[in-house]
């Protein structure tokens, strides 16, 4: 079986992977063009449980949260580039602007994001989605410190100032 699923063969999979006994791990992101930080933060959370199921943002999710300039990279490569991490059980493409709806469906056992999140806000931007549900179910949130000096952003701006510094 592929590990990048359609929305219902995610949640039949991860519904599977909680009879079977496993401790299932859920994170979600845009994770537009991979970069050391990601593996390092998918890897962190894959150790916090059995099986790390990933819920990627779909280039319409991404445009409304980061602006028409973005994704770089189209919904399908950046999915099946994240299945294709050995860290990874299980990835699906969600249309939402949150995975909330995902979350509520396949009820992991633990919730992780990254460092820029706060596990204890109950709103605004560092609030963790769905953070509320899985405590109510007894499972954990946990936040992933962030690998310093990498992201996107710092990839697209240091990829804009070359092409400037260069007159291309």
């Amino acid at each position: 079986m592929s590990s990048l699923l359609s929305r219902n063969d995610f949640i039949a999979a991860c519904q599977a992977l909680r009879e079977n006994g496993e401790r299932i791990v859920f994170t979600n992101g845009c994770f537009d063009i991979l970069h050391r930080g990601h593996v390092t933060y998918l890897e962190a959370a894959a150790a916090l449980g059995d099986a790390l199921v990933v819920g990627v943002n779909s280039d319409a999710s991404i445009r409304g949260l980061k602006g028409e300039s973005r994704p770089i990279v189209p919904e399908e490569d950046r999915a099946a580039i994240i299945a294709a991490l050995r860290s990874v059980r299980y990835v699906t493409i969600f249309e939402e602007e949150t995975p909330l709806e995902l979350i509520r469906a396949i009820h992991p056992d633990v919730l992780v994001k990254g460092g820029d999140y706060d596990p204890g806000a109950t709103g605004g931007p560092r609030y963790i989605v769905g953070s509320d549900i899985v405590r109510h179910d007894g499972g954990q949130v946990h936040v992933i410190n962030l690998v310093e000096g990498r992201s996107t952003t710092n990839i697209i701006e240091r990829v804009l100032a070359t092409k400037e510094g260069n007159g291309a």
